[in-house]
C-alpha cells in the first residue's frame, strides 16, 4: 500500500491562504460567506467526515470533489490550486459558521436548513460588529486603488460573421477576403452584430488575445481574429475610449464600496478567531 495524491487532493492539502491572496471573485462581499456557502457547498452537515470530536472539522475527499465539479461546471474549467485553497477556505468559513449557529440553537423552527443556521450565525456576528468610518481621504485612497471599478471601460461596437463548419485560419482567411471583395457570405454564415461592448467582457468570452486585436484593428474592414474558441472573422464598426471616473460623482458609490469591504474584512476576522476552537484535519485517501 502507498500514499498517492490525486490533483483533487494534491490542491486540497495546500493549507489555507489570506483573503488578500484570494482571486478577486472570491473576495466580494457577502459572496464569501453566503452565495459560494450557501449554493455551491450545500452539503448535509453529515458529510463533513462525521468527526468524533465537536471541535474537529475533516475536510473529505468527497467535499473536494464535490466543489470541484461544481466550480467546473460554472466556470467552463477545473479550479487551479490557488482556487481549490480558496474554495476550501470558504467551505471552512461556512462549516465554523454553521457549528456555532447550531451551539447558540439558531436552527430552532427552521429544519436545520444550513443555508439559514449560516445566515443567522452569521447575523449575530454583525450584530457584534461596529461600523467603520472613512475619512475623505480614506475614500479618496480607496477609490483611485479601485478605479476599475468606477472608470467607464474601453467599449467596441462590432460584427461577428459566423462561419459554418470548419473555423480554422486558412478557412476564415478566405472567407474574410471574401466579404472585403464583395462576395456575400450567403447561407454559409451567419451574422452577429455587438454593441457597447465592454473591454473585459471581450476577454472573458474571446480570450485577451482576440481583444488586443480587436482594439487595435481599423474600424470597417472584415479580418479574421483568433479567439479562444477558433479563428472568426470579425469587423469592427466603433471604438470608444475609456474614460476616467470622476471621485466626486462616485463618492457615495465609493463610501458603500469601502464600508462592505471593510465589514467582510471584520466579519472574516470574527469568523476566524471563531475558528481557533476547531482542529481542522484534510483528509487523504490511501490508494493501491
Amino acid at each position: 500500500m502507498s500514499t498517492t495524491l490525486s490533483s483533487r487532493q494534491q490542491a486540497a492539502a495546500s493549507r489555507p491562504k489570506s483573503a488578500t491572496n484570494w482571486p478577486k471573485w472570491l473576495r466580494e462581499p457577502l459572496l464569501h460567506f453566503i452565495v459560494l456557502g450557501g449554493l455551491l457547498f450545500a452539503a448535509d452537515y453529515a458529510i463533513v467526515g462525521n468527526a468524533d470530536e465537536a471541535h474537529t472539522i475533516v475536510i473529505t475527499e468527497e467535499i473536494d470533489n464535490e466543489s470541484e465539479d461544481l466550480f467546473e461546471a460554472a466556470r467552463g474549467r477545473e479550479p487551479n490550486k490557488e482556487e481549490m485553497t480558496a474554495l476550501q477556505r470558504v467551505w471552512l468559513d461556512n462549516e465554523i459558521l454553521y457549528r456555532e449557529g447550531l451551539a447558540m440553537q439558531l436552527d430552532k423552527g427552521d429544519d436545520a436548513i444550513r443555508e439559514r443556521v449560516i445566515f443567522k450565525a452569521l447575523s449575530v456576528i454583525d450584530t457584534n460588529l461596529k461600523q467603520p468610518q472613512a475619512d475623505e481621504a480614506a475614500l479618496r485612497a480607496w477609490f483611485e486603488q479601485h478605479r476599475e471599478k468606477y472608470d467607464e471601460p474601453p467599449r467596441f461596437d462590432f460584427q461577428e460573421a459566423v462561419l459554418a463548419g470548419e473555423n480554422s485560419e486558412a478557412a476564415v482567411r478566405e472567407f474574410v477576403d471574401r466579404l472585403n471583395n464583395g462576395t456575400p457570405g450567403g447561407a454559409e454564415a451567419g451574422l452577429r452584430v455587438f454593441k457597447g461592448r465592454p473591454r473585459a467582457n471581450l476577454e472573458q468570452t474571446y480570450g485577451a488575445e482576440f481583444a488586443n486585436a480587436l482594439e487595435s484593428a481599423p474600424a470597417g474592414a472584415w479580418r479574421a481574429l483568433p479567439t479562444s474558441q477558433g479563428w472568426r472573422a470579425i469587423r469592427l464598426d466603433a471604438a470608444a475610449s475609456s474614460k476616467p471616473a470622476v471621485f466626486e460623482a462616485y463618492r457615495g458609490v465609493v463610501q458603500q464600496d469601502w464600508t462592505d469591504a471593510k465589514m467582510a474584512e471584520l466579519r472574516t476576522a470574527a469568523v476566524r478567531e471563531l475558528g481557533k476552537k476547531y482542529q481542522v484535519k484534510i483528509e487523504q485517501v490511501m490508494v493501491e
